[in-house]
C-alpha cells in the first residue's frame, strides 16, 4: 500500500471538499432533507433559531447522525476515497483532482475571509 506525498495531499484536500459538500453545503440540502429534520426555536432574545436532528426510523436517523456529524462524515468519505484510489485509479483520479482543487480554493477563500474580517 504505496501512496506518493502527492496523492496523500490530494486526497486530503478532497475529502475536506466532499465532507463539507455533504455536512454544509447547499446544493446538497436536498440529500440531508431525507434524514435530517428542520426545527425551529425562539432564542432568548425572541429570534429565530434553527438546527437540525436525525428523522426518526433506523436508516433515517443512523444517515441522519452520520451527516450531522462532521467527523464522521470526513471518516467516510476519506474511505469511499482511499477505496476507489485502490480499486478504480482511472476513475478516481479525475474525481479527486477537481474535488482536492476546490477544497484548496475553499480553504484558501476561508483564510482570506479571516483575514480580512480581522483587519
Amino acid at each position: 500500500m504505496d501512496i506518493s506525498l502527492m496523492d496523500f495531499i490530494l486526497l486530503i484536500l478532497a475529502s475536506f471538499r466532499i465532507t463539507r459538500l455533504l455536512v454544509y453545503d447547499r446544493i446538497t440540502e436536498f440529500i440531508r432533507s431525507v434524514v435530517l429534520e428542520e426545527v425551529t426555536e425562539k432564542n432568548e432574545m425572541g429570534e429565530d433559531t434553527v438546527y437540525y436532528v436525525p428523522r426518526p426510523g433506523r436508516v433515517r436517523g443512523f444517515f441522519g447522525e452520520l451527516i450531522s456529524c462532521y467527523w464522521c462524515t470526513g471518516v467516510w468519505s476519506a474511505i469511499f476515497l482511499i477505496l476507489l484510489y485502490y480499486l478504480f485509479p482511472a476513475i478516481c483520479t479525475p474525481f479527486v483532482l477537481v474535488f482536492a482543487i476546490a477544497g484548496a480554493a475553499a480553504f484558501i477563500e476561508a483564510v482570506l475571509q479571516k483575514l480580512l474580517l480581522t483587519e
